[in-house]
């Protein structure tokens, strides 16, 4: 009960001070006033027993004199106290009662007591509240007390100012998470109340709530926590073995440090478990921290510490650690095997306003490459198929000046689930300083090829890690690190020729730094090839030229405005490039390579710097000229609204693009195959089909390689299509089909995303530990009337993603890969929502994986329903409990994990 009682004795026996000092003749009965009596009445606070009051419409003024010599006593009520209804406010002389009756209504400051009948009793020094009965018998108009924001909602109120102990009828308040209902309650004091016969629930009907805990007597303090006796869980009105011999729950609103109950369960292949208990700790306002943990009987067990911090304006973040010992079967049995995996992931984001030149975001995702494969967490349901897992961490920090210079301290990392290949840096250090331009104006813009002149420096250094997860941080890894720091320096300008022809022109100069070389010799006995690592300061330099010209051109089709298409416009984009990389020959060496029976002696080229971090230097010269035409055909369209003035403007092909090169260096296929790619808008904003393609001009031998020789002249077409993709991704809503339609569908960035999984639920869905899955709604939307809600629409979305490469780079002339994906969500009913995630690979005829969800919102429960009906990942997932956080340790969860001898 939130209202202090102590200010609703005060209020309801305000009028007392003034009724009780009348000393007029009696009179047997007293006629009520028939007119309404919503005026306010301004009841005055003193000790004078002068009182006005109605009586047919004549004001009658009580002629006792007051002794003006006596004490004047000092009124404890510091203001003016107001009081209407809508029938009659009467005075009882005989029995010393006041009746305030429909609508009464008392005010005194900030407090408002609203009841049906409210009676003040002078002899027995009580107050009553009561509600009324209508025409029809209901009872209405219950007592209402409100203060600020506290409002309390009983059937009636009992008070006696002398003893100042009150009691309360059927009390209705809201407690933190809970809603209390007391048949009678007795105050105690101003903080502690006792209960009898009590309903306390999470429900929003209190009165008929789908289930609650009853009590025969508990010990309420406001605000901090509620003590029982024997408490006993009812459902729908029926009593459940669920009960314990006391009961304490706490009432605060903020968060606070408590055990986490686990669930109980069976595993085919562990044993019984206890999962995801542990303890939860609330450390301060700005972090927390839990840990739970798994035990199977087979020895199985799982470990994980999750972590959120948040410091308004500053950053945020997220840090988890997952460990799992997992056991299959018994020991002893044959198939009994055992693993370790773990994962970690962190993610931290700075305020962007929080320090404008200097940031720090991380992005953390590693551990055992088949964690995501193996681990039985329900919440990695959507990272399964995930192939790689990245991380970043970086801290930006800029210098302010002219020019200005931007640093960034980084470290990577990279990792192959399936092959569980790692690529590390650790750090990356780079430092880049902005445009120069030494010959631009001093004021105005700049124009010509010297103005535009500018130039750049970055330098960036690098210590990288290659290995494998197996010897991951272990001392084989940091044995093979190689180190090195990259010096650059691009040199550009730009300018126009004839007004039309777009002009750019470009050198770069790079210096490289490597401490490690690798030198190589054939041991003639062995008959490998043996490389000698020196380790020391060694650097090579290389440079390149460029430039390109471009322009672009508009042709436009006109077909009238009376027709429905009312132009067509083609926008080209033709370019053509020149491109010079020299010949860094003096950084190579040869080594001789005997030949044997009959085979010549052969000579094998290598450079010192192959296998360094930054690689080796190109010994072979080109000269390349490169061209390329980009389209775009939009149309206007005559529009559907007749008042419109101006036409729809419709894209009707985008970016169709044609590039290839040819190296004039070349002796032999100095002609790069045609690279085509474009889009093809079939909705707007909603559906677009990607396509591109690779055309090789050269033939093919009988061997199936590349010959000198024009596949035309071959017998062949122009072009041989060597390679092919088409591709598109739709979504789509009932949404799509209403006017108001929302513009923050985004979806956000989930715990799977953040793992390296997909936005979307194409590879399923993640389940959380409270039964939801992810990106769900907490609450389901508040409506009126559901059955009209859903004779109009019922809720839905639908996205498709489909995919077919082409593949006869060699003559295989086959489909490669083909696969339809799709994910989709429907609510049957305002509570009821089903699910399902799936696919079909058309190349090799089956389905990709399939989850199928099912949830039902119980209004305070939640019961939800994971599965996955067929292929190695066949599970299934059960879960119901109560939403309110409060209670979330009551639940019921059960799961068949899939089999991992498959």
């Amino acid at each position: 009960m939130q209202a202090n009682l102590k200010y609703i004795v005060l209020i309801y026996f305000l009028p007392l001070f003034f009724f009780g000092g009348l000393r007029a003749q009696e009179r047997d009965s007293i006629a009520s006033v028939n007119s309404e009596f919503n005026t306010p009445q301004l009841i005055p606070v003193n000790d004078s027993l002068r009182i006005n009051y109605i009586e047919n419409d004549l004001v009658v003024l009580d002629t006792v004199k007051i002794d003006t010599l006596a004490a004047k006593k000092e009124s404890f009520l510091t203001d003016n106290v107001t009081s209407t209804a809508k029938d009659y406010i009467r005075f009882d002389r005989k029995n010393n009662r006041a009746y305030l009756y429909n609508q009464s209504k008392i005010v005194y400051g900030d407090i408002t007591i609203e009841a049906g009948l409210i009676i003040l009793d002078n002899l027995k020094k009580e107050v009553y509240a009561f509600g009324i009965k209508d025409s029809t018998g209901a009872y209405t108009q219950r007592p209402v007390f409100t203060q600020g924001q506290n409002v309390v909602e009983p059937d009636s109120i009992r008070f006696n100012f002398d003893s100042e102990k009150a009691l309360v009828y059927n009390s209705r308040t809201d407690q933190g998470a809970f809603k209390v209902k007391g048949e009678v309650t007795k105050r105690q004091n101003d903080s502690v109340y006792y209960m009898k016969n009590v309903k306390f629930t999470t429900s929003e009907d209190v009165d008929d709530p789908e289930y609650y805990f009853y009590a025969r007597k508990i010990k309420m303090v406001p605000d901090k926590k509620i003590v029982t006796g024997f408490v006993n869980m009812y459902i729908a009105d029926v009593p459940t073995p669920l009960g314990l011999p006391f009961g304490y729950f706490p009432l605060t609103e903020d968060r606070a440090s408590g055990f986490i109950v686990p669930s109980f369960g069976d595993n085919n292949q562990r044993g019984y478990f206890l999962q995801n208990g542990g303890y939860y700790f609330a450390v301060s306002d700005y972090f927390d921290l839990a840990t739970l943990g798994s035990y199977y009987t087979n020895g199985s067990y799982d470990f994980r510490v999750e972590s959120n911090y948040k410091v308004r304006y500053k950053f945020n973040g997220r840090f988890n650690f997952r460990y799992e010992k997992l056991l299959n079967e018994e020991p002893g049995f044959p198939n009994y095997s055992e693993q370790s995996i773990y994962n970690i992931t962190w993610s931290h984001s700075q305020d962007a306003n929080a320090n404008p030149d200097s940031r720090f975001s991380a992005s953390v995702n590693l551990g055992s490459s088949k964690y995501y494969k193996q681990t039985i967490n329900q919440t990695n349901s959507g990272n399964f198929l995930n192939n790689t897992m990245n991380s970043s961490v970086s801290y930006n920090k800029t210098f302010r000046g002219k020019p200005e210079v931007n640093l960034t301290v980084a470290a990577t990392h990279q990792q192959n689930s399936n092959s569980g290949d790692i690529n590390m840096t650790l750090p990356t250090v780079q430092a880049s300083m902005s445009r120069i331009y030494p010959f631009e104006p001093k004021s105005g813009t700049k124009k010509g090829i010297i103005q535009n002149i500018n130039f750049q420096y970055s330098v960036r250094g690098e210590n990288r890690f290659k290995t494998n997860d197996s010897i991951f941080f272990k001392p084989e890894m940091f044995k093979n690190a190689i180190s090195g720091i990259q010096h650059s320096i691009p040199i550009n300008t730009n300018f126009k020729i004839f007004n039309h022809f777009s002009v750019s022109a470009g050198t770069s100069f790079q210096e490289n730094w490597v401490f490690k070389t690798f030198d190589r010799s054939y041991n003639e006995t062995t008959q490998e090839v043996e490389i000698d690592t020196s380790r020391g300061f060694d650097a090579y330099r290389t440079y390149n030229f460029n430039t390109s010209i471009g322009t672009t051109i508009y042709g436009i089709f006109n077909f009238g405005k009376d027709k429905k298409i009312q132009a067509i416009r083609h926008t080209i984009r033709p370019s053509v490039s020149y491109s010079i990389n020299p010949a860094f020959d003096q950084f190579y060496d040869t080594y001789l390579v005997p030949g044997t029976s009959g085979v010549e002696d052969k000579l094998v080229e290598y450079s010192r710097f192959q296998g360094s971090l930054y690689g080796a230097p190109g010994n072979r010269y080109s000269s390349n000229i490169g061209f390329s035409v980009t389209n775009d055909f939009e149309a206007k369209v005559k529009p559907k609204d007749s008042l419109a003035e101006e036409p729809e403007k419709r894209k009707l092909l985008s970016n169709l693009s044609f590039s290839s090169s040819y190296d004039l260096a070349a002796d032999t296929l100095a002609l790069a195959p045609l690279q085509v790619r474009g889009t093809l808008p079939v909705i707007p904003s909603k559906l677009d089909i990607n396509f591109n393609a690779a055309l090789d001009p050269y033939a093919l031998d009988n061997n199936n390689r590349r010959v000198d020789e024009w596949n035309i002249n071959n017998g062949g077409s122009l072009f041989r299509l060597t390679r092919a993709n088409v591709s598109f991704g739709y979504s789509f809503s009932d949404k799509d089909f209403t006017r108001d339609k929302d513009e923050n569908d985004d979806e956000t960035e989930n715990d799977t995303y953040r793992q390296g999984g997909r936005k979307d639920d194409l590879f399923g869905k993640g389940m959380n530990y409270d039964g939801t899955f992810e990106d769900e709604e907490k609450e389901p939307e508040t409506v009126e009337d559901d059955t009209e809600r859903y004779h109009y629409k019922i809720p839905w979305d639908l996205r498709l993603s489909y995919t077919m490469t082409y593949n006869n780079l060699n003559r295989q002339n086959e489909i490669s890969s083909h696969s339809l994906m799709f994910s989709g969500n429907v609510e049957l009913s305002p509570r009821w929502s089903v699910g399902a995630s799936s696919g079909y690979d058309l190349k090799n005829k089956g389905f990709t994986f399939t989850q199928l969800r099912f949830q039902r919102d119980l209004e305070s429960w939640r019961m939800s329903f994971n599965w996955t009906p067929f292929g190695n990942r066949e599970s299934w997932y059960f879960f119901i409990g109560i939403k309110a956080s409060v209670l979330s340790d009551i639940k019921y969860d059960k799961n068949r994990e899939r089999d991992r001898n498959l």
